[in-house]
């Protein structure tokens, strides 16, 4: 039976390949959800990818990640930096959350320098683009294994 990751992600997502491509670049979110499913396939996980743009459906994806899942990987956008009920989501399950962020946040505006998720998470990735994406499916494949 194939072990299932969920790949979660936060607000302003849904326009990537149209927002900022000189920071975030021109992949789209869909182009994304492709490279992960085929990653996923190689390490063997299925992939339930998701984008809200709401802070309570992030939440209640993490509950029932907790139930079908084996890890998540997170994309929290600026969630990432102002959501105490997304840390209190991660610290409220079992299993392993990767945080990713294509952009190195600690590169950009000092408001973007603080994760509220880190704390929570097992591990973050920022700074390599949407590869970043694969990186934690590779973070999640060791952790769990």
């Amino acid at each position: 039976m194939t072990q299932t990751i969920f790949v979660l992600n936060g607000p302003n997502l849904n326009m990537l390949g149209k927002r900022e491509p000189g920071i975030y670049g021109g992949k789209t979110l869909k182009d994304i959800e492709v490279d992960c499913k085929a990653a996923g396939r190689e390490l063997g996980f299925d992939i339930e990818f998701r984008q809200s743009n709401h802070e309570g459906t992030l939440v209640d994806w993490f509950h029932e990640a907790d139930d079908k899942a084996v890890g998540v990987a997170i994309n929290p956008g600026a969630y990432g930096h102002t959501s105490i009920a997304l840390h209190d989501a991660i610290r409220a399950i079992s299993i392993p959350v990767v945080e990713v962020h294509i952009s190195n946040i600690h590169a950009r505006e000092e408001f973007r320098h603080e994760s509220m998720i880190a704390p929570a998470a097992k591990g973050m990735v920022c700074g390599f683009g949407p590869y970043g994406y694969i990186m934690a499916l590779h973070a999640l494949k060791n952790i769990t294994a």
